[in-house]
């Protein structure tokens, strides 16, 4: 059988919000479609499409965008270049005119209110999150393909395992954390420094710091964005974007022009322990509202966890002197094997395994990739994400209305505080004392995530979703 190869580019994704696994997932199920239409010789003959939306994706669609992903992935337009500003008047363009242009190319019949199917009470065996593609074709035949948005933006093709990604030689292959620690502890390097050899074997390491760096730049730019942008969020909550007030509040009198001179005037202001706790909250709520209202962001490893690492990694630049680009390379490169290792052993899907997935699996990379950039042992930083998420198991995910708003934006705080508060135990605590590994949490999150009811998994049927008087089920 073979191993799961995971790269740091599989784990931290540029896309569009609110969803990884119902907005970037689907769209990027929809546009492998359209290249399975052109490879089979079938897209010239295609007249008409639908989109059948399963489980979990049926549920909490509309308030992901999981409808609005998979027409704009049919398009082929592609979540890493589109223009966020567009995405309402291209979808008010194709639900007036009934018609959608496949890969660009082909302009064929779509009606909305038809051709979009929400099968809230069916569910496929494979995952929660299934989408079916059919395409009626001019022969009087059709195509369909089904595709399952797994978490975290990865997708699985029906009769697939996932595993199909061409295997490379990997210097140091890692399934568990035991195995990261053997390399660590047999070569003396760094979990960072292991990420990068084994990135080699799939491009250069400029390659890999010039790419690692570009997701950076989305992380910075979504956060000071957010934190510049004040009004409610959009579906019909009326949630108020809070990070814009609270940056103002704590950045006072100072004049800034930019996210350098921004971040210079936030490392001025002092080092009190609630000023610096208001500003890693400000940075998370930020990312996330931006996340919320289909801004760009960066799957970490999903988007509705996706302002935990990039609010650590704020706290390390602004706080702990880490605005180099070898250590937020570090930084993100650490977290990464954290995040896979989750993937590996359990899941990144709020939908597999409740918020635990998302968040907690944030957390824990973000405590792991503090501690290692704060001088920890290798051992320190597996502590840290052991830590970090055996405090955020059995966490479910409950969005009132079907958004990635209530309770997920301040999650996504609370992640991140758990995260720094993780890695200053481990960097103040002897690992050898440990009674917990974090293949043991690894282990104990998955089992959770099998005895959670399916109400607490991204469905909207149960918590906080079906007891707060403004939440609005979308079936």
């Amino acid at each position: 059988m073979q191993r799961e190869q995971i790269s740091v580019f599989d784990i931290f994704k540029i896309g569009i919000g609110p969803s990884s696994s119902h907005t970037l997932g689907p769209w990027r199920a929809a546009q492998q479609f359209t290249a399975s239409l052109k490879q089979n010789g079938l897209l010239a003959q295609v007249e008409q499409v639908k989109i059948l939306l399963y489980g979990s994706l049926a549920k909490t669609g509309k308030g992901h965008g999981t409808d609005v992903a998979t027409m704009l992935g049919l398009t082929g337009a592609d979540p890493v270049t589109f223009d966020v500003n567009a995405i309402d008047t291209t979808i008010a363009s194709i639900k007036e005119d009934q018609l959608l242009s496949l890969a660009g190319e082909k302009t064929v019949s779509f009606n909305y209110d038809e051709d979009m199917v929400f099968l809230f009470f069916e569910s496929l065996p494979f995952h929660p999150n299934a989408v079916t593609f059919q395409a009626f074709l001019s022969t009087g035949k059709a195509f369909s393909e089904t595709y399952y948005s797994i978490g975290g933006g990865f997708v699985v093709k029906e009769g697939e395992n996932g595993s199909e990604k061409e295997q490379v030689d990997l210097p140091f292959p890692v399934e568990k954390a035991s195995e990261l620690l053997h390399w660590c502890l047999s070569t003396g390097l760094k979990v960072s420094e292991i990420v990068m050899e084994n990135e080699l074997s799939w491009r250069t390491e400029a390659e890999t710091r010039k790419g690692i760096m570009q997701h950076f730049t989305v992380m910075k730019d979504c956060t000071y964005r957010g934190c510049h942008t004040s009004g409610f969020l959009p579906g019909g909550l009326n949630v108020g974007r809070r990070a814009s007030a609270l940056n103002k509040r704590l950045i006072g009198s100072s004049v800034y022009h930019d996210y350098n001179s921004w971040i210079m005037a936030i490392r001025n202001g002092g080092n009190g322990f609630n000023y610096i706790l208001d500003w890693v909250s400000c940075f998370a709520l930020a990312v996330n509202e931006e996340n919320a209202s289909f801004g760009r962001v960066v799957t970490a490893p999903t988007n509705g966890a996706a302002g935990v690492i990039p609010a650590v990694l704020q706290y390390y630049i602004a706080f702990c002197d880490g605005y180099t680009d070898e250590k937020i390379t570090q930084f993100i490169a650490c977290a990464s094997e954290i995040g896979s290792i989750f993937k590996k052993g359990a899941t990144i899907s709020a939908a597999m395994g409740g918020c635990q997935a998302e968040i907690g699996v944030s957390s824990a990379m973000a405590a792991a990739a503090l501690t290692e950039c704060l001088g920890g042992s290798q051992r320190q930083v597996l502590m840290a994400a052991e830590i970090a998420m055996e405090h955020h198991l059995g966490l479910t995910c409950d969005p009132i209305g079907g958004l990635v708003q209530i309770p997920c934006i301040e999650r996504n705080t609370m992640g991140a505080i758990k995260a720094i508060t993780a890695s200053q135990l481990a960097l103040q605590s002897n690992p050898d004392k440990a009674k917990v590994s974090l293949d043991a949490v690894v282990n104990t999150m998955w089992e959770t995530a099998l005895d959670m009811n399916s109400k607490y998994k991204e469905t909207s049927d149960g918590g906080l979703a079906t007891n707060i008087p403004i939440s609005l089920p979308e079936c």
